[in-house]
């Protein structure tokens, strides 16, 4: 793993193999170790990961802004620039998988392929957007005033966790040990400048934004509400390909890594870009 600096900023960044880019964004409280699990998906594919601002020991500014969605896709694009990466499939979870699909809209030429497990494309009510930018900022008060074991805590019991119950006390414990590892003024500032609720909703746009970048949308079937979302993406995206894996929620590279692998890795062979192999090696 390597500290590079982007922008002013420090991430830190790992770059392993050889053959097209995968670029991969982990969610909220995580770090780069998240994707351990299921990086059998990226075999005879280079992977870059990397720590978001105020995660890991990525650089957690004091301004929330510099954590907003422009500035980190504006991030995102100058490392694949700094690491001579022309294009690359994007792979976000959650929270990364909101910056993700923002930066294919944004950047669609940096992307050969897109992979959103378990992502928003945006609130479309501007008072839903409202009341999301308060709860995130009442929750970034919560860590700053009661620090990290409280919060994590708290996050741990939310309903959106339920489904992991079930899972091997290993899993468990390491998930947890990396989130008690996260600092509070890195974690408050990603909910005030990355929250959901900053973001410019992109329903009704994805078609024409996303023209000819091959997308798969991954969703574990028990949670409810990011199975709507993706419904309503795939609607908009006709060429998509969706898998809804049973039994799980939220996290599926987490909860059921052998479908998660097995989907990405077919997607992702099916649309590597051969052209780029060669180039990528170099």
């Amino acid at each position: 793993m390597t500290p590079v600096t982007i922008r002013g900023a420090t991430y830190e960044v790992e770059v392993r193999g050889q053959g097209p880019t995968v670029l991969l964004l982990h969610g909220f409280t995580g770090t780069l170790e998240a994707w351990e699990p299921v990086l059998p998906a990226f075999d005879g594919f280079r992977t870059v990961r990397l720590d978001f601002l105020g995660h890991g020991v990525s650089d957690a500014p004091d301004d929330p802004r510099r954590y907003a969605m422009a500035e980190t896709v504006a991030d995102l694009t100058a490392l694949l620039d700094a690491l001579g990466i022309e294009r690359a499939a994007v792979v976000g979870y959650s929270m990364g998988g909101r910056v993700a699909l923002r930066l294919a809209v944004v950047a669609p030429q940096r992307c050969w392929a897109l992979v959103l497990e378990s992502a928003s494309p945006g609130i479309p009510d501007p008072d839903e957007r409202r009341r999301r930018i308060e709860s995130d900022e009442e929750l970034a008060r919560k860590l700053e005033r009661e620090g990290i074991e409280a919060f994590v805590a708290y996050w741990e019991s939310l309903p959106l966790w339920a489904s992991q119950a079930s899972l091997p006390d290993s899993v468990r414990g390491e998930l947890r040990r990396r989130r008690l590892a996260q600092r509070p003024l890195g974690l408050a500032n990603s909910l005030r400048g990355l929250g959901a609720g900053r973001d410019e909703p992109l329903l009704g746009q994805l078609g024409p934004r996303l023209a000819g970048i091959p997308v798969l949308i991954l969703t574990g079937a028990l949670d409810a509400k990011y199975v709507s979302l993706a419904q309503a993406m795939a609607g908009e995206l006709p060429g998509a390909r969706w898998v809804n894996v049973p039994g799980v929620g939220h996290a599926v590279h987490l909860e059921a890594p052998e479908a998660y692998i097995r989907a990405v890795r077919s997607f992702l062979c099916d649309h590597a870009p051969t052209t780029l192999a060669a180039e990528q090696e170099r």
